[in-house]
């Protein structure tokens, strides 16, 4: 019972968060009464969540932290946030990628690194013969091990590069150009140019914000260039967006609503977001926090 618990707590600050930030302030009583718990626990909540950062701590409840952020922070910070979501979110991904011998755009994020590492545990399936008959890597109906029946990744991570690499049937480019050193991305106008004459079927991208008004958001310029470039030339966009993002703003916006087809979230994603994300007509597919096998290293 004790990991059941965990589990709850876990899903129930992340959607605290959503809340707060749709909803502009949420209060003791009324989050109290929505998850059907005590006072004192959504105290204990919004105490561990204002410790983070994540809300403002007032008299009887919590507000969003501002709207428009410019901080940045470091990769491995990024990798603990929302763990289990980001999990299931790059899994979900994986189940949908385009057929062998198509190239997809990874960026820098940290759920665009947890969908390459599905990426490397199908490939080393398939080269064991062990790989499932639904195995994203299957899809194109040659049966022929060449280069045409390779996934090409083209990817601004060094981080992302490296787990690939000893990876049998991906091909992969790595851009060239300036190193971030917080997100380990390569970014730079010798690689938006390279960008930019390079296309992609399917391009995954991350996102540090998403509100319908400003899109997908960065902190970063010369990052929110490479995602906007890798946006422009690929023929789908999927965004990987935890529910914690929704209703937060960066001051670099990269896409707009209207650029994504399809948009991989957990099932704490608030629903008026849901709802217009559809009205839009975006795929909004929904990856289950708990079923994930992967462990973050």
């Amino acid at each position: 019972m004790k990991g059941a618990a965990g589990v709850q707590s876990t899903e129930r600050r992340r959607q605290i968060v959503s809340l707060a930030a749709v909803q502009g302030r949420v209060t003791v009583n009324e989050l109290a009464e929505k998850f059907q718990v005590t006072a004192e626990t959504i105290r204990r909540d919004l105490a561990s969540l204002n410790e983070e950062g994540l809300l403002y701590r007032v008299h009887g409840g919590a507000v969003p932290v501002p709207k428009y952020h410019t901080e940045y922070t470091s990769v491995e910070t990024r990798s603990k946030a929302s763990m289990q979501a980001k999990l299931a979110i790059g899994a979900k991904a994986a189940e949908h990628l385009p057929k062998a011998g198509s190239t997809i755009f990874l960026d820098a994020g940290t759920t665009t690194g947890v969908l390459a590492d599905y990426l490397v545990q199908a490939a080393v399936s398939r080269a064991n013969g062990s790989a499932d008959e639904d195995d994203s890597f299957n899809q194109s109906s040659g049966s022929s091990a060449g280069a045409d029946q390779h996934l090409r990744v083209i990817t601004n991570s060094l981080h992302i590069a490296y787990r690939l690499s000893g990876a049998a049937h991906i091909d992969i480019r790595l851009i060239g150009g300036d190193v971030r050193h917080q997100s380990r991305a390569v970014v730079g106008p010798i690689a938006t140019r390279q960008l930019g004459v390079l296309h992609a079927d399917v391009a995954y991208i991350g996102t540090n914000a998403l509100t319908m008004e400003h899109g997908l958001s960065t902190p970063d310029a010369a990052e929110g260039a490479i995602k906007r470039s890798m946006v422009t030339n690929a023929d789908r966009v999927v965004a990987l967006c935890d529910s914690s993002k929704f209703g937060l703003d960066y001051l670099v916006s990269f896409a707009s609503v209207d650029d994504l087809n399809t948009l991989i979230t957990d099932p704490g994603a608030p629903q008026t977001y849901v709802q217009a994300l559809q009205d839009a007509g975006i795929e909004v597919l929904f990856a289950d926090p708990w079923s994930s096998r992967m462990e973050i290293e």
